[in-house]
This record gives C-alpha cells, structure tokens and sequence, in this order.
C-alpha cells in the first residue's frame, strides 16, 4: 500500500517540478524583455532596484524565483506597472478602464514560496493587484525571511490553514472565510500549515500614493 502511494505522488511531483522550471523561465524572459525595452543594462537595472546584479541576472535566466518584495522593487526601478511583468504581450497604452478574468484563466507566475494567479491583467497600471495564491508549506518563519515594502495588503482565505506573522503582532492562524488586512511597511510573512493545499485571495497595493 505505501509503495502505491509513494508511486502515484511521485510523478506529480515531477510534473510540478517541470511546471515550476517553466514558470520561472516565462517570468524571467518576460522581465529580460521589459528591461531591455526601457533601455537598461542590467547594471543600470541592479543599481535602480537595489539589487545585485547576479540576482538579476539570474532571475532573467530562471534560475530562481523572486520574492513579492523584489517584483515591487523591479517593477518601480523599471517605472512600469507590474502586470507588465506577467504578461509578455501587455499593450503599453490600453484605454480599457474595466477587465474581467474567468475561473481558472488568469496568468501563472511562480515566485518563491507561492505560485500566483494574476487576476485582470489586462487593465493597465492598477492601483491594487488582485491574486489567487497557492501557499506552501515550510518550518517557522524566521526574522529573516519577513518581507516590507511600501502598499498595503488584505488576504482571504480560500482553502486551507495559513499562518501569518506580522512584524510587533502575535501570529495569528487564518482558516477558509477569514481575512486580515495589514500595512504592508511592517515585515510580514505566510506560509501554509497542515496537509490541504492553501489557497488565498491576496490583494496588494504596490505603488506610492504619495509618488
């Protein structure tokens, strides 16, 4: 019985693995694209994100996945909107003020410890980006791997147990039906609690209203 099972887990996974090396493959082409479209060499690019040029390099390459902190730092650096780094075909000047994504049809990207569906990539420069979330699981967030940026955030939970930790605040657990809103300045962080797959609705803020 456990060989069975073992058996029937293992191509999954290995098709998870071909489809997260694909993820980061589109997403890294689609950043190099929009970089070389504003100009930038990726020295230029390391020195407006603040980030070091190997990472860069290596995220344009797929050789790994940029957290949520570095698509804002990368989008604002390349003063564009961040739909324009999902989507490989994003028209530069849309009039369209009002989109729709059907169940299941939005844009895959995987960044590290989540994979996102964008949601009404279409619509340009949006003020708030709308997200199904698939949460992994990993061991007890460290200090370290708490991210801040600028924007604020809610989730709702769609599936699953999630734990999120914020910055001053006790760690609370969220289950299917709860929501929590936060500023997104104060270092926070998720990650997935039990065997279920987690799932969220994750709506961000990532541009400076004062900008």
């Amino acid at each position: 019985m456990e060989k069975s099972s073992r058996g029937d887990t293992e191509p999954a996974n290995e098709d998870w693995e071909v489809e997260r090396q694909q993820l980061r493959l589109d997403l890294g082409n689609r950043m190099k694209a929009v970089r070389q479209a504003c100009g930038f060499t990726l020295e230029v690019a390391a020195q407006r994100t603040g980030l070091a040029l190997s990472t860069i390099h290596k995220i344009e390459n797929g050789r790994v996945s940029p957290s949520y902190e570095n698509l804002v730092r990368i989008s604002r650096a390349y003063d564009v909107g961040m739909e324009r780094l999902f989507s490989s075909d994003h028209e530069a000047h849309q009039t369209t003020r009002m989109t729709v994504t059907k169940a299941g049809q939005g844009r895959k990207v995987r960044s590290k410890n989540f994979e996102f569906e964008v949601l009404c990539n279409a619509l340009a420069e949006k003020k708030i980006i709308p997200l199904v979330t698939r949460v992994e699981q990993r061991g007890p967030l460290k200090p370290g791997e708490l991210e801040a940026h600028d924007g604020e955030e809610t989730i709702y939970v769609l599936s699953g147990r999630i734990e999120l930790v914020v910055e001053h605040y006790k760690p609370v657990v969220l289950e299917p039906g709860d929501c929590a809103y936060f500023d997104s300045t104060i270092r926070h962080g998720l990650r997935a609690l039990g065997d279920e797959e987690a799932r969220i609705f994750w709506a961000c803020t990532y541009t400076d209203v004062a900008r």
